[in-house]
């Protein structure tokens, strides 16, 4: 999908009609096929009869909420998802974070910036698709390559860095969720490392271990970034965040 993403599916998930109404005709004046529902049900009943790209999902809905709707979503995968909330919390944020949800935008927004929230989602999407069809072999990770098939890390002179196999499920992590915010909690259930808790520092502590094998300077990373208050994130070679 090109920035413009001609064709995009989106459905526009909201328990209001005027809000419902206002983002559908705003997105598809600028190009894209809109959909909208009310509820979860409706938007099942949807996606059984036509692909969605992407879902712009309401939080605090009555019946099923957004969170609720947001996990069947991300169980199914490959729909992009972005949150709508009237809590400015932080917490709504990590939990919609937590998931699976690709981006959130506060109530009221600004429908300009709700189309570049889209836009942006939308590429990494796009990216992140493109990515898992190559990786077939090595991704590269700052001044490392990790390989896929062998679980072997190296850097770019060929030489192996050492990697524990909790190490290779973390960075694998981060490769197959370019540019998604990974939250600890997300990291660790995407890692299968259930031994361990979001509340235990220790990822932490192999995020920063890793960080000292893969970046240029640990101290400024540039592959694996923290996001304030969220989690962490990997950014390709040549992407920008």
């Amino acid at each position: 999908m090109s920035e413009a993403t001609p064709g995009a599916h989106i459905a526009v998930v909201d328990d209001e009609p005027d809000l419902r109404e206002g983002v559908r005709e705003y997105l598809a004046d600028q190009g894209f096929a809109v959909s909208v529902a009310a509820d979860g049900a409706a938007l099942r009943a949807l996606m059984a009869e036509r692909a969605v790209d992407l879902v712009l999902l309401d939080v605090n809905m009555p019946g099923e909420d957004g969170l609720s709707i947001a996990r069947y979503l991300r169980d199914r995968g490959g729909v992009a998802i972005i949150m709508l909330t009237a809590n400015r919390d932080t917490v709504d944020r990590v939990v919609g974070l937590e998931v699976g949800a690709d981006d959130y935008v506060p109530k009221p927004f600004d429908l300009r910036e709700l189309l570049a929230r889209i836009r942006a989602v939308l590429r990494r999407t796009a990216q992140a698709q493109a990515q898992m069809a190559t990786l077939a072999h090595e991704v590269r990770i700052g001044r490392c390559l990790l390989n896929l098939d062998s679980h072997k890390l190296y850097d770019l002179q060929g030489a192996e860095v050492a990697i524990t196999a909790m190490e290779f499920d973390l960075l694998r992590t981060f490769v197959e969720h370019p540019g998604r915010v990974l939250t600890r909690d997300r990291l660790l259930d995407l890692a299968h490392q259930a031994e361990m808790t979001p509340f235990d520092r220790s990822i932490d502590m192999r995020v920063a271990r890793l960080r000292r094998k893969v970046e240029l300077d640990p101290r400024f990373p540039q592959a694996l970034k923290t996001v304030r208050g969220a989690g962490y994130i990997f950014v390709p070679a040549g992407a920008t965040r």
